[in-house]
């Protein structure tokens, strides 16, 4: 499928595998480049994800699924200042203590949310909830609310890792 996607430089869907089924919320992806090839075929891609979808149907006559889909648009309302500067504050705070750095200056504002939230190893569970909102605001929202709820066991961890590392002392 990959190899497909590629020599036609078309996009390809990701979708979530939920116990027997797929999620209904999917992801149309694009290759940006191929970093290795293997002998057996495989790839080590980087891709990005570009439009949100809902799965209407999937087609199981190949070795991969195709489905039919239709495209699931953000409705217009943005996300308010104070809630990306809140999400954006508490994304930094999350990245500091992993002894990390991320320069967000590239991000797309009106997808914002999905920008932090995919930097980070979050929740699958919540990145799909993510996924399947149609709000950038309702996004922003729920990202600052899961940042700000585990920052706490973060900081715990973080001063643990310090004082073990300083052999208990501060």
């Amino acid at each position: 499928m990959i190899g497909e996607c590629i020599a036609e430089s078309a996009p390809f869907g990701v979708v979530r595998a939920v116990e027997q089924s797929i999620a209904e919320i999917g992801c149309t992806a694009e290759n940006i480049t191929v970093t290795k090839e293997y002998p057996d075929g495989r790839m080590d891609l980087v891709c990005e994800g570009r439009k949100r979808f809902e799965v209407l149907e999937v087609n199981r006559e190949r070795s991969f699924l195709r489905a039919e889909v239709l495209l699931v648009p953000d409705e217009p309302e943005g996300a308010a200042e104070q809630e990306r500067l809140r999400a954006i504050q508490f994304h930094l705070e999350v990245l500091s203590l992993a002894g990390a750095v991320q320069d967000l200056s590239a991000a797309d504002q009106s997808q914002l949310s999905f920008y932090l939230a995919g930097s980070l190893p979050l929740d699958l569970d919540f990145k799909q909830q993510l996924l399947a909102m149609r709000s950038e605001g309702q996004r922003i929202q729920a990202v600052a609310a899961y940042l700000e709820a585990i920052l706490p066991k973060l900081r715990r961890a973080s001063r643990a890792r310090e004082k073990a590392g300083g052999n208990g002392h501060v």
